[in-house]
């Protein structure tokens, strides 16, 4: 069985491994929004995979982290790219939610990056 829950966040960034003639080299935002995938059977008692509360109180820290922030200024995201903040964020909620499948980040409605552990 697969779940997913989603969490939305705004936030600037640049991106300073572009040419500086690129538009993403200068600071700018997005409203991301970020969907956290679970993937195993479903507790016969409960009846979840896991629970959605459970999952947004593993995803507390990672708001506080990245939300209303320059990305470039948080810890382990000098070069802040969906790409690289989604290994961010499975490396953050991996140990809480060991039932993760993936985790994707949108930086707009039609771009996105899904990590998947690999």
């Amino acid at each position: 069985m697969k779940i997913s829950q989603a969490f939305k966040f705004e936030a600037a960034h640049f991106l300073p491994g572009v040419p500086s003639t690129h538009r993403c080299h200068r600071l700018h935002g997005h409203s991301y929004r970020v969907e956290v995938q679970l993937e195993g059977p479903v507790d016969p008692h409960t009846g979840f995979v896991v629970d959605f509360f459970d999952v947004e109180k593993a995803f507390v820290s990672i708001m506080e982290a990245l939300d209303h922030r320059c990305l470039n200024d948080v810890e382990g995201l000098n070069n802040p790219t969906a790409e690289n903040i989604s290994v961010w964020i499975w490396d953050r909620l991996k140990p809480a939610l060991p039932q993760i499948s993936s985790i994707r980040v949108y930086e707009t409605a039609d771009c996105w990056a899904e990590y998947d552990g690999g």
